[in-house]
């Protein structure tokens, strides 16, 4: 049975800090008392001993989560991110082979250090069951990309945008003047001219898309719809080859990525111990009659 002194006995919460002092004192002695530092001393820690920025450059990085498929998941993953001054390039969220398991797909820009400190940080959120940096393995990409082209010609790009007033456009009282002859507007001569432009656009967008394994989805009189899945790389170099013939709007989905699959090889070739026994004396009673 131990007894303690009345006097040093916690009774609220200044009390208990002072007898858990108490008993340090009594078993560890008294506490050394360390010199307050001086005003010098002070300002000379805080410009040399203050770590500088990092002068790494900053890397592109994939993280993979599997999370809980709930409401809220999603802005506070976001958010975690945010507060570090991450800029999320792509961000994509689809269900898994397991219902209650959603998988998030976020690519950006940041370094290593950074990095890691983020993903831990993840982990430790409570829907969040595993965080993976896919930056530094062997990966399959894939992004969706969806871009609506005109066909008529980027000299047209302005009279096909949404934006266009109604007041902007040419009334023509007379039946018989066509509205491509001689006008400022356009500059085909017949309408024959202007059909063969538009299918000769039409051609050209059509095997540039054919180049890149993309495929036609939709073909209207001013403009057709492309549709392409590839690495993001190749869809930024489709975009930009579609740019001179004027790209009316563009919808991409996002990264997602998965690790490739190791390639093991089932036959190992023969190494020398299977031939250890070649040289050896044959034991003529071990062999057959005649």
């Amino acid at each position: 049975m131990r007894f303690y002194n009345k006097s040093v006995e916690p009774s609220s919460a200044t009390s208990g800090l002072s007898f858990k002092k108490h008993l340090r004192q009594r078993r560890f002695g008294p506490v050394p008392a360390v010199p307050e530092p001086s005003v010098e001393d002070a300002v000379t820690n805080i410009l040399y001993n203050t770590p500088g920025p990092s002068s790494a450059p900053e890397t592109r990085h994939i993280l993979n989560c599997l999370v809980q498929n709930e409401p809220g998941v999603l802005s506070r993953l976001s958010g975690v991110l945010a507060a570090r001054g991450f800029n999320i390039e792509s961000l994509v969220v689809a269900n898994t082979e397991v219902p209650d398991l959603s998988r998030m797909t976020v690519v950006f820009n940041g370094r290593n250090v950074q990095i890691e400190q983020a993903r831990r940080q993840l982990e430790d959120l409570v829907p969040v069951w595993a965080v993976l940096d896919y930056t530094k393995t062997k990966l399959v990409e894939r992004e969706l990309l969806l871009i609506k082209i005109s066909i008529l010609g980027p000299e047209h790009l302005h009279e096909q945008m949404p934006t266009t007033r109604l007041d902007d456009t040419v009334e023509f009282a007379d039946e018989n003047v066509s509205p491509l002859k001689n006008t400022d507007k356009f500059k085909y001569n017949t309408p024959s001219d202007a059909l063969r432009e538009t299918f000769s656009h039409l051609r050209a967008v059509t095997e540039l898309t054919k180049l890149f394994d993309g495929k036609v989805v939709d073909v209207s009189s001013d403009s057709m719809i492309v549709e392409l899945c590839a690495k993001p790389s190749r869809v930024a170099s489709f975009m930009k080859l579609c740019k001179p013939f004027g790209v009316l709007e563009a919808s991409r989905t996002g990264v997602m990525a998965m690790p490739r699959a190791p390639v093991h090889d089932h036959y190992e070739p023969q190494t020398e111990h299977s031939y250890e026994d070649e040289n050896d004396a044959v034991d003529a009673s071990m062999l057959p009659p005649g």
